[in-house]
């Protein structure tokens, strides 16, 4: 059953390997420390390869089951952040997507100076103005981002 739960791990942490039977290399078909189902580990050994073993970049990636332009963006995310530039970025919109120019003018309208925050409302006045499905969770990071914002 520890496979099953180091796969699970793995998924989890957005750090399972797609394509682990494209990864040929001698090393992560013997033996049990190399996994080819763990992402990062096989970046890090094809970027090893290259710069240690000097390997070719062609040969590397054909071993371990990557493209080329993927070699290069671990290498570069690589030397900027060390292993944890490996790990995979999250996936999904980055911020309030659903807060466009239109939407925060409607929330500064409605929003009085001095008066409490009613984050629930003002989902519900967007809804009605702009057919715009907002939580009010986002609205009231989104007006305490505003606030904060040297102007």
């Amino acid at each position: 059953m520890p496979d099953r739960d180091k796969t699970e791990a793995l998924r989890d942490e957005g750090t399972l390997n797609p394509r682990p039977e494209a990864v040929v290399d001698a090393r992560f078909r013997e033996g049990e420390f190399f996994d080819p189902r763990d992402l990062v580990q096989v970046k890090y050994e094809m970027l090893r390869r290259v710069r240690v073993d000097d390997v070719a970049v062609t040969q590397a990636v054909a071993e371990f089951g990557f493209s080329r332009p993927t070699f290069y963006e671990a290498q570069a995310s690589f030397e900027e952040a060390g292993i944890v530039g490996l790990v995979p970025k999250k996936r999904g919109p980055r911020g309030p997507h659903k807060l466009r120019a239109d939407v925060m003018e409607v929330l500064e309208r409605l929003i009085v100076a001095d008066q409490p925050l009613r984050a629930r409302e003002l989902a519900g006045k967007l809804r009605d103005e702009l057919g715009v499905e907002v939580h009010p969770r986002t609205i009231e990071r989104a007006v305490g981002a505003r606030k904060k914002k040297p102007g």
